[in-house]
């Protein structure tokens, strides 16, 4: 199944970003720690030209620290481009990205003007709460749903800093399949439209691959189970989600399995690494390039 969520306040997002955005002295771009290419978005670099960018991993607590190591590496190649990790409000951490704003641009006199940030982040990434925990205020809305915030506001910051804070917006087309599974996994996507059973089975599979002593432990099972389904059928088994005739519950059993991901319940688990991201680009791109000669 492919997953796309590309509502109308989205598309008018993109465009009130791109209109202001030559405008800005920095970005700072929230990103999910735990997927870090999926949910970085695409239009960005062709949006931001030679603007500094701070990425900032939010939700460390909940992703692999060895593969977030890699990630830091990885996002700090691109040029411009400084990559830093957080935690769910922690004041001191949100004001060291204010220092190291500075930082990245040393030519600008706050004395004069002040300096000019525009924060960005997909849906459901945790750009709100960063916002006010670095106001010390409530001054953006949050929520467990995606997509709470709906227009631009221009926020007052400690050192002369203007932050301004965007809707959170996805892209026309998740690509590769691969990143729109790990965004609905994440809770990036709103719940009406994505499938749990086929969302559920997705990670279901990546966790026997990739974690499959976490999964093993979580879910009380002595041997691995052969593949995704069989880790779901068990679970269904195991915590009595069966209907009639003893048929597992397979949508409760997604439930469980995206709700604990979510919490951190399941552990501490990355959904990519650089490599593997690698692989799949290199693999689209030999998709395209066959689709292109069918052409």
């Amino acid at each position: 199944m492919a997953i796309n969520w590309f509502p109308g306040h989205m598309h008018k997002a993109r465009k009130e970003i791109k209109k202001v955005m030559p405008q800005m002295d920095l970005i700072i771009e929230v990103v999910d720690a735990r997927l870090p290419f999926s949910s970085e978005n695409p239009l960005v670099p062709a949006l931001r030209g030679d603007t500094p960018v701070i990425k900032v991993l939010n939700k460390r607590d909940l992703a692999d620290p060895a593969i977030t190591e890699q990630w830091l590496s990885w996002l700090e190649k691109e040029r411009g481009v400084r990559a830093i990790t957080m935690t769910h409000n922690q004041r001191a951490e949100a004001l060291d990205i204010l220092r190291l704003a500075g930082e990245m641009t040393p030519d600008h006199d706050r004395q004069k003007r002040a300096l000019r940030v525009m924060i960005l982040g997909i849906p459901n990434v945790g750009k709100s709460t960063l916002i006010n925990t670095m106001a010390g205020r409530p001054a953006a809305k949050t929520g467990n749903e995606p997509a709470v915030t709906r227009a631009q506001q221009a926020i007052k910051l400690p050192d002369n800093v203007l932050l301004y804070d965007t809707p959170g917006f996805l892209w026309p087309k998740l690509s590769p399949e691969a990143c729109g599974y790990r965004l609905a996994i994440s809770g990036a996507i709103r719940s009406a439209v994505i499938e749990f059973e086929d969302v559920a089975l997705f990670e279901a599979d990546y966790l026997l691959d990739a974690y499959p002593e976490l999964a093993m432990a979580r879910y009380g099972f002595e041997e691995k189970p052969r593949d995704g389904l069989a880790l779901m059928d068990g679970i269904a088994e195991k915590r009595r989600f069966l209907g009639r005739g003893g048929v597992p519950d397979l949508h409760k059993v997604s439930e469980i399995l995206l709700n604990e991901f979510r919490s951190g319940k399941l552990g501490r688990i990355s959904l990519e690494t650089p490599a593997m991201v690698e692989q799949e680009a290199r693999e689209e791109a030999e998709r395209q390039r066959e689709k292109a000669d069918k052409a």
